[in-house]
């Protein structure tokens, strides 16, 4: 059996960081948590070489509005 992991790669203006993980769910949010930090070019690629955003890799897992979507949307309140 093949061992899948994934590899979260972000850049700033003078470097390209990576990590490497173990399950798609933990290289999911440190993606996300490097797009609100600020970072850009971020990529999550998985063991076959398939890279996504981490934005269209939420939508396509969970579909819907992207988290950073959901906390932009007024919510209503209870009378």
């Amino acid at each position: 059996m093949r061992s899948v992991s994934f590899t979260v790669s972000a850049g700033t203006a003078s470097r390209v960081y990576s990590w490497q993980h173990g399950s798609l769910l933990s290289a999911l949010e440190q993606g996300l948590s490097l797009i609100t930090s600020g970072l850009s070019d971020v990529r999550i690629v998985d063991s076959e070489g398939r890279s996504h955003s981490p934005a269209a890799l939420y939508q396509r897992l969970f579909g819907g509005a992207q988290p950073t979507e959901q906390a932009a949307q007024p919510r209503a309140r209870a009378a």
